[in-house]
């Protein structure tokens, strides 16, 4: 049975960055899926997450540098895939990758990927998902093996075995994204990808060459030590999820576990960093 949602809509002054702020917070409270509105912000919580106080301690809400107003209602499923086809356009990542819906028109690009979201979290369009494209099509994933952790769309996952990895782990602990993984794996004709539903303990006992987890700070900083347990000696990871002001917090812990800093990419506050093993 599919679930219900919380829809929240949100209408921000100035727009930028309060809807990067305020998406960041709303990931730590349990929201899962954002629609940018030229106004502001579309974000959904599943209904059984949610209770009356689960903004209180959104801080952005109560600053004097925004002005922000809401509105929130119950959203049945059959109506997610209607309002994102209304805002959904293709997006296209260095020239290489298009990210698109299954009714817009095939691309001319090395990578072409089609995804239908529902409610999960992975078109592309958000900076940190655009990021963590972008930064791929850097790796040698030849005959690696992968871990797309938080995988939503499964959308890395997809440009993973595209990128010739020999198998790959899509892993998130929302029902919703297991079942929309598997569709969209699929829907691209991919067969090197197992799609789990879970979390972090999934890990024990696995290797991977490559990491890839775009989720939010605090389960980043949860999850690292495992992350760290399970890479292979030189392996690399690849992070986003969290804006520039958790990057300190983020990269110490990185130090502390082994890793040794690459290079990092950044879309107005959001960042996407790279690591390797040592």
């Amino acid at each position: 049975m599919s679930a219900t949602y919380i829809e929240y809509k949100f209408e921000l002054s100035p727009k930028e960055p309060g809807c990067d702020i305020l998406m960041a917070e709303l990931g730590t409270r349990g929201f899962e899926s954002f629609v940018e509105t030229a106004e502001g912000l579309n974000a959904y919580i599943q209904k059984e997450d949610w209770h009356s106080e689960i903004l209180s301690e959104v801080y952005i809400l109560d600053s004097d540098e925004f002005s922000i107003q809401y509105t929130h209602s119950e959203i049945a499923p059959s109506n997610w895939n209607e309002s994102w086809e209304q805002s959904f356009q293709p997006i296209t990542v260095a020239n290489q990758v298009t990210v698109r819906a299954p009714f817009h028109e095939s691309a001319n690009t090395i990578y072409d990927i089609v995804i239908e979201p529902k409610m999960s979290f992975g078109t592309g369009h958000h900076e940190t998902t655009h990021m963590m494209l972008a930064q791929m099509l850097q790796l040698d994933f030849e005959g690696k093996k992968v871990l797309d952790m938080g995988s939503g769309t499964a959308v890395l996952a997809i440009l993973a075995e595209k990128l010739g990895a020999k198998s790959v782990d899509a892993i998130d602990i929302d029902q919703w994204c297991y079942e929309n993984a598997l569709e969209n794996i699929h829907r691209n004709q991919c067969e090197r990808i197992v799609p789990l539903k879970g979390d972090a303990s999934l890990l024990e006992g696995k290797e991977y060459d490559i990491i890839l987890a775009n989720i939010n700070r605090n389960i980043l900083l949860a999850d690292l030590p495992r992350y760290a347990n399970c890479l292979t000696r030189d392996g690399e990871l690849l992070l986003s999820g969290f804006l520039a002001n958790d990057l300190s917090v983020l990269h110490d812990r990185c130090i502390t576990l082994g890793f040794h800093f690459v290079t990092k990419l950044q879309q107005n506050e959001w960042i996407s960093a790279f690591y390797r093993k040592h």
